[in-house]
């Protein structure tokens, strides 16, 4: 490929990247964790007596007639947990959402339980942490407060410049491949190495990044994809996937008592896939003619369409199924390439092992664009320092260059000191504050917009020393909790004793000794790098 045409797709790369990678970043170390939003919300959640354990099949015909016959509301969709777990009740959970909000968007959403009391249903509003539905927002749309349609849209012009950087970022490294591929030549030249190391890990996770930037892409347009899907494919029948039941709307209301018992209803579903594990069962308008239970879990042998799992679509009163195109294993050939682009993105196949996967590769994303910015504030010192060689002049980073290097730092180190102390929040705060949805969202973005402040001010070399610190007392500030809650129960926290809320925190403290490793490298070359770089603090070395 001729010289010029490299030139133009480097160009092409650096600018995408740049304009892309800060809200990258956050979209990528937020959805690093988000692959274990499950074990994050059990280990926010405050232990109880109906919590951590699963109400008995038996109870809950009465449970469920008893409440619709005193709540008619909770008809419309309600839910019924079949395994037990730190942050899920033994009862029945409903929702309700303020008018006009988004579908996405869980800010606004009231809860409900309902439990057995003196054979009849207790009824009260519960306040779930949404910890880590916070943490899934971030990464949604890439660090804005509420995922909407308007945000979406954002994340998706950013998941385009992110393809076309991947594009570009491969042609460009294309005529060395060979050479350069395994090559990682550690030494002074720091630039050289950094660049190696970018090149290696780029090409080394391409076919994840790949698979980020079209699934992103296809969530933030979904509407218009699934329109078109509609026409071309079902021919205007999309809806009928997600049916609730048959019959007309007008038709009089239908007596829940009549309806099948939870543990018949999971028989129907469980007889078309024997390896399908129920793990809770969504009833959707279970008083009109459209009565529906969806049988929600999981299949190790399949991927799964969405990241709580498949689905079978069950008629409650007559045990019909009535719907399986998203149940895993069973998708028709339409559904399942819609259901693999949703498996794909949250690593919904593959057990365990894949969620590890995809949570390294998910921060060695966020180190890639974290390191590309760095690379092009770097390459500006040696233009700078060639240009000034040439002038007889001492050389002098331009405004832009400081500039973009303290955004670099302020963004992304500040998101990733805003998400370890709104984790920690959960434990310190519950029970003390009103409203903790609030207080988390408080807490990120004072401790996310105060980090890009103090890099401004101080510049990148300083702040990036003193943000790496705080981003690792923050984080060992997670396991120290829950010592702290083991140690000392009357500070009135918690802590769960099971591998996932376990696994939260050996994996936080493995994370604060990279931080720390890489607040230690970063101060030595704050104060032994060269004097002209924006990373040197020669002239003050209080770092």
């Amino acid at each position: 490929m001729r010289s010029e045409f490299i030139r133009i797709y480097k160009v092409v790369h650096t600018w995408t990247g740049i304009v892309a990678g800060m809200a990258l970043f956050i979209a990528f170390y937020a959805g690093a964790i988000t692959i274990f939003k499950e074990p994050l919300a059990r280990w926010a959640a405050a232990p109880s007596a109906i919590h951590g354990t699963v109400l008995p099949l038996d109870e809950a015909p009465i449970l469920i007639a008893r409440t619709l016959q005193d709540h008619p509301a909770a008809a419309k969709d309600f839910r019924l947990h079949l395994k037990p777990a730190e942050h899920l009740p033994a009862g029945l959970t409903w929702e309700v959402h303020e008018e006009g909000a988004d579908d996405h968007d869980h800010s606004s959403v009231r809860h409900y339980l309902a439990t057995l009391e003196g054979g009849g249903a207790k009824v009260e509003e519960t306040h779930p942490s949404s910890l880590a539905e916070f943490v899934d927002t971030l990464h949604r749309v890439v660090g804005l407060p509420v995922d909407s349609d308007p945000n979406r849209w954002i994340m998706g012009i950013f998941a385009a410049l992110y393809a076309v950087a991947l594009v570009s970022g491969v042609i460009v490294l294309l005529p060395s491949l060979v050479k350069d591929f395994f090559a990682l030549r550690v030494g002074r030249n720091l630039k050289r190495m950094w660049l190696d190391a970018h090149n290696v890990v780029g090409i080394v996770s391409l076919p994840f990044h790949v698979v980020m930037a079209l699934t992103a892409v296809v969530f933030a347009y979904h509407d218009g994809f699934y329109y078109i899907q509609d026409k071309v494919i079902h021919d205007g029948k999309w809806a009928t996937a997600f049916a609730r039941g048959s019959g007309p709307a007008s038709a009089p209301p239908r007596d829940p008592a009549d309806m099948l018992s939870p543990a018949e209803l999971l028989v129907s579903a469980q007889a078309l896939s024997p390896t399908f594990e129920p793990t809770s069962l969504q009833y959707l308008n279970v008083t009109g003619s459209r009565a529906t239970v969806r049988v929600w879990g999981h299949d190790t042998t399949a991927h799964s369409p969405r990241f709580m799992g498949g689905f079978v679509a069950v008629d409650p009163y007559s045990g019909k199924v009535m719907n399986a195109d998203f149940l895993p294993g069973h998708q028709s050939a339409p559904n399942a390439v819609v259901g693999s682009f949703f498996a794909l993105h949250f690593g919904t196949y593959g057990g365990t092992p894949v969620q590890w996967i995809y949570f390294i590769l998910g921060i060695a994303g966020a180190w890639l664009f974290y390191g590309g910015n760095l690379l092009w504030v770097e390459t500006r010192r040696i233009k700078a320092a060639r240009e000034g060689e040439a002038a007889g002049i001492p050389p002098e980073q331009r405004r832009d260059v400081r500039g973009m290097a303290a955004a670099t730092v302020g963004v992304c180190l500040g998101a990733v000191c805003g998400i370890s102390l709104t984790i920690v929040a959960a434990k310190w705060l519950h029970g003390r504050v009103g409203d903790l949805d609030d207080w988390h969202q408080i807490l990120y973005y004072a401790v996310f917009f105060g980090a890009i402040a103090w890099a401004f001010r101080v510049g990148a070399a300083r702040s990036a020393v003193h943000l790496l610190w705080l981003a690792a007392a923050f984080t060992f500030a997670i396991p120290a909790t829950s010592l702290l809650a083991l140690l000392l129960p009357s500070l009135g926290m918690w802590t769960h004793d099971s591998a996932a809320t376990l696994g939260v925190d050996a994996t936080a403290l493995a994370g604060g000794l990279g931080l720390v490793w890489m607040a230690r490298a970063t101060r030595q070359r704050v104060l032994n790098g060269p004097a002209d770089s924006v990373w040197s603090a020669r002239r003050n070395k209080s770092v």
